[in-house]
């Protein structure tokens, strides 16, 4: 009972921690005050077991219903000067310091402490605050700061307390940002229930069905035996499978649980398509067209359309339009008419009344439509520009029909744009490479055209250049041979601020041309001009002085000319540019001192370039195919310890000792080695000729991060250099071997010790390698080369490939001399999900005709050769029109069954970019024996290579064969 009227103001509470040991052997006679909370030292509080509070008991009442209750009720505590409390300590801490006004941090690790304890001791105040911090923490729209494994114990708790509302912040928080929580080990965590409600949220927000998809067949994984079948079927029907890109839905067939899922996904698609399928399905069902809307929200920050080849400007309008346009019942005919049947229908007038309301969707920033054949990208940019006015970054590779005219068009209709990238496929014919016979462009007579906006007339063009300057920085054009240097004088003064532009294998712009671009995007620091004219004046237009108007003419191609662009240089990848002599290449590296990534391969690249070069921040050097020697090598390396990615193949010099006057001494490729393996911590390698074991393991200090490399012509690594490399390399995750000496044992050690292999090239190599140590494991080979290394493999081998590289993307089989016929089978079902197949001198693979491989309907590349003359005359139509993303095909003469094949003159209505077409002629045995009979094996002649680009169709006649 209280002895006095004074002290009956205070109580005592004595609190005990259940899960903590006391550690001091007074605990229980510590005693604090509120009336000292100022100078309570928390963190050394937190660790006792017990402690004594001294508070005011009418405080308490006021705050805390759980007080009040205990201290103004009829319990027999009521009238008590102390009484006891079981509860955490770090909470009661934080609650009496909340209670005497002072602030309390809620974080993502301390909330549900503080609300399961403010639900207990009933202090609204704190109870508010937690729902406030919630609320807020739940709408922030930046990187998430409530943590996922925090995030499932709170809504598991505020359900099972039956709270309605923070169950709901927990499931649109999870919903909005599903993509940072697929990251999270504790995804999988997630309970079934959470996870449903949040598939089925209205803001459910993913960069694409594909990403959506991964995510759950990753929880799905994690719980298989926690939950029934239903509530499989459950989760994956909440996936809208017919905007799935369509080489993943035919990869995921050999999910053996789900395959059903994928199956119809993929008839879905060829619906969508307009192809044939095996069966009629309703795309459409009964009006609901949900399935078909692109998932789009307000916190959409990234759209990754790509591979789609079933997207069109329907699926586009039909995302963007507000669902009450459901209602409108001639525009959704007319989306749906589209959709089904690839163009729009003549009712273009109500998808062009439709625009105008269109849905803004303000976070995105970024959008993938890359791959999509289907998908007009002049119509495809008048609906971003309406509803993505944030839009920076564009990602249209592959969409051949493309006129690089339309690019203004873009740039006036996306103005923040600052990325884009319209890659395409770089054409087999390189002039420098081929001997060519003859060649014929006709002009295509029907082009694509622009359904909703006119492109501007080439007399409009130096208006546009003049007052309407681009954001654009970074410029991609790689393979288009239709961009001339008309095309980049426009461009040069539409994208003022340039700082990165690909020409790669842009075969029709000239040295001069590239040379204005040089000249007038003084921003540039990243120029990739591999397998072009790059020549002199563009060597003189880097080295010239940036300031004044005709620099060209007053180039500074000596000496260390700091106000040149060359000077600000980060990147030069200038492959293959044969047109660059000694002198002015040794003259162009004496002024990239700032050089951070530099691909010289196949130049006239000498050692006095190499000495010439004083840049000190070199990642990546590549000089495949030039004559350097050793010395000169070291001499970069040297300066350049962050070297972390070098290409050296076809380097002969590199493997003759130097006599070096400087040092006094013949220095060898060894020397070399040895010093980039004490400076360099390298991730990527390619060597060839003088590397051998001794060198590997001069450099096994440097290569313990390496994750690719490739041995080519001249190198001998052996058995024992094999043996190192998988155990001095565990990261490695392609190897790319020709020429060398293996065995089974050998290739068995690989793959045993290299887990992480996504891809294995093994080439035209020699030694006792059967099919035996294949036999081993690989999920994650991506990629698989066997060229001329197994010779005896038969459809048995093929099939246990099959099942222990079940992940294949990209298979190339040469000389498999014993396949059949079957084989197609065996790849088409083993693989479904299969973009490239290479098969060349393998057996009779396609002596009855080419009809199971078409299963592998999202091939983008099929190279077929010397296989058994069964291929018929329309197998190139026939197989566009079975694969919707086929864009390369390589056939021979020898195959034809009719000994021809059709070629089409246009490529409308699928992705076709080039064909190639290989001619032999017998060669028969010099020797004139009249009993023995004149062996005739063929004997490559030319090869016609058929080439699409927006505006064109070109027919080469080269000698090689590519």
């Amino acid at each position: 009972m209280a002895s006095s009227s004074s002290e009956a103001d205070w109580i005592l509470l004595k609190c005990n921690h259940p899960e903590i040991i006391a550690v001091h052997s007074n605990d229980d006679d510590l005693i604090i005050s509120t009336a000292e909370i100022h100078t309570w030292n928390l963190p050394s509080l937190h660790s006792r077991r017990f402690i004594t509070i001294k508070a005011h008991r009418n405080r308490l009442i006021e705050s805390s219903t759980y007080f009040r209750g205990l201290l103004c009720g009829s319990f027999s505590d009521s009238s008590f000067d102390c009484i006891s409390i079981q509860w955490n300590l770090q909470f009661l801490l934080n609650l009496f310091k909340f209670i005497y006004g002072y602030g309390v941090e809620i974080t993502s690790d301390t909330f549900l402490s503080f609300f399961e304890g403010a639900l207990y001791f009933g202090v609204d105040m704190l109870l508010l605050d937690c729902k406030t911090w919630l609320t807020e923490v739940t709408l922030v729209k930046e990187f998430p700061s409530l943590q996922l494994n925090s995030l499932i114990d709170i809504w598991k708790f505020c359900t099972e307390q039956a709270n309605d509302s923070f169950p709901k912040l927990c499931t649109s928080y999870l919903a909005k940002n599903f993509m940072w929580a697929v990251t999270y080990i504790a995804f999988c965590d997630i309970p079934y229930d959470l996870l449903l409600c949040c598939l089925k949220h209205p803001q459910l927000t993913v960069h694409s069905e594909k990403h959506l998809t991964d995510g759950l067949l990753l929880w799905l994984g994690g719980n298989i035996e926690r939950i029934t079948r239903d509530d499989c079927i459950e989760i994956l029907q909440q996936i809208r499978f017919s905007l799935l890109p369509l080489w993943f839905a035919t990869g995921k067939r050999s999910c053996r649980d789900f395959s059903k899922f994928f199956d119809e996904s993929i008839q879905n698609i060829f619906s969508l398509v307009a192809l044939p399928s095996t069966r009629s399905i309703n795309i459409f069902g009964n009006s609901d067209t949900s399935h078909l809307r692109i998932r789009l929200t307000e916190y959409t920050k990234q759209l990754d359309l790509s591979g789609c080849p079933q997207i069109k400007l329907g699926a586009l309008l039909l995302s963007l339009l507000p669902s009450s346009y459901d209602r409108d019942l001639s525009l959704t005919k007319t989306i749906r008419s589209s959709m089904n049947y690839g163009a729009l229908s003549s009712d273009k007038l109500q998808i062009q009344r439709a625009l105008p309301v269109l849905l803004t969707f303000g976070a995105v920033y970024e959008v993938d439509i890359s791959n999509c054949p289907m998908l007009c990208l002049e119509d495809a940019i008048e609906c971003f520009s309406r509803s993505f006015p944030s839009l920076r970054t564009l990602k249209a590779a592959y969409h051949l029909h493309f006129e690089t005219k339309n690019l203004y068009h873009l740039v006036k209709k996306c103005p923040l744009l600052l990325d884009i990238d319209l890659t395409v496929d770089i054409s087999p014919v390189v002039s420098t490479q081929s001997t060519i016979i003859s060649s014929h462009r006709a002009v295509l007579s029907h082009r694509p055209s622009v359904s909703y906006a006119a492109i501007p007339s080439a007399a409009s063009l130096s208006f546009m250049s003049t007052c309407l300057p681009s954001n654009i920085a970074k410029l991609t054009l790689e393979g288009r041979i239709d961009v001339t240097d008309h095309d980049l004088q426009i461009l040069s003064k539409v994208c003022v601020a340039l700082s990165y532009i690909n020409l790669k294998g842009c075969t029709s712009v000239s040295d001069g041309g590239i040379a204005v671009v040089i000249l007038e995007c003084v921003n540039l620091h990243s120029i990739v001009v591999c397998e072009t004219s790059f020549g002199q004046n563009s060597i003189r237009a880097l080295c010239s002085f940036l300031p004044g108007c005709d620099r060209l003419t007053s180039a500074q191609t000596t000496g260390n000319n700091s106000m040149s662009l060359a000077h600000k240089l980060q990147k030069l990848h200038m492959g293959g540019c044969m047109g660059v002599s000694e002198k002015c290449l040794t003259d162009l590296m004496s002024q990239t001192q700032k050089l951070s990534s530099l691909c010289l391969r196949g130049t006239h690249l000498v050692d006095s370039s190499l000495y010439s070069f004083s840049g000190s921040s070199l990642e990546m050097l590549d000089i495949t195919c030039t004559k350097v020697s050793a010395a000169a090598l070291a001499y970069v390396v040297d300066k350049n310890p962050g070297l972390t990615c070098l290409r050296a193949r076809d380097c002969k010099n590199l493997s003759i000792p130097e006599y070096r006057a400087d040092i006094g001494v013949l220095y060898s490729q060894k020397d070399m080695y040895i010093k980039l393996g004490r400076s360099c911590q390298f991730e990527d390698i390619a060597v060839g000729w003088g590397f051998s074991y001794i060198s590997l393991d001069a450099l096994k200090f440097a290569l313990r991060k390496l994750r690719r490399i490739t041995v080519g012509l001249g190198g001998s690594l052996g058995e024992h250099g094999l043996k190192l490399l998988a155990v001095t390399c565990p990261l490695l995750d392609s190897v790319t071997i020709y020429f060398q000496v293996l065995w089974d044992s050998i290739i068995a050690d690989v793959i045993i010790l290299l887990r992480h292999l996504q891809e294995l090239s093994l080439c035209y190599c020699f030694g006792e390698i059967s099919f035996s140590r294949f036999q081993f494991s690989m999920p994650n080979l991506r990629k698989l080369r066997l060229e001329r290394v197994v010779q005896l493999m038969t459809n048995n081998d093929l099939v246990i490939l099959t099942e222990n590289c079940p992940s294949l993307t990209e298979l190339s089989l040469l000389g498999c001399v014993l396949l059949d016929s079957e084989s197609q089978e065996i790849i088409s079902s083993g693989w479904p999900g299969l973009i490239s197949i290479h098969l060349e001198d393998c057996g009779k693979v396609t002596a009855n005709g080419v009809a199971d491989l078409f299963d592998c309907c999202a091939l983008e590349d099929l190279l077929l050769r010397h296989n058994g003359q069964g291929i018929q005359k329309n197998f190139v139509l026939h197989a566009a029109s079975k694969m919707p993303m086929l864009r390369k095909v390589s056939l021979d003469l020898c195959d034809a069954k009719d000994g021809d094949y059709d070629i089409p003159e246009v490529v409308d209505g699928n992705s076709l970019s080039s064909v190639k077409i290989a001619r032999c002629k017998p060669h028969r045995c010099p020797l004139n024996l009249p009993k023995l009979k004149a062996q005739k094996t063929p004997l490559h002649k030319e090869t016609l290579v058929i080439v699409w680009d927006s505006k064109s169709t070109i027919r080469t006649l080269v000698k090689e064969r590519i």
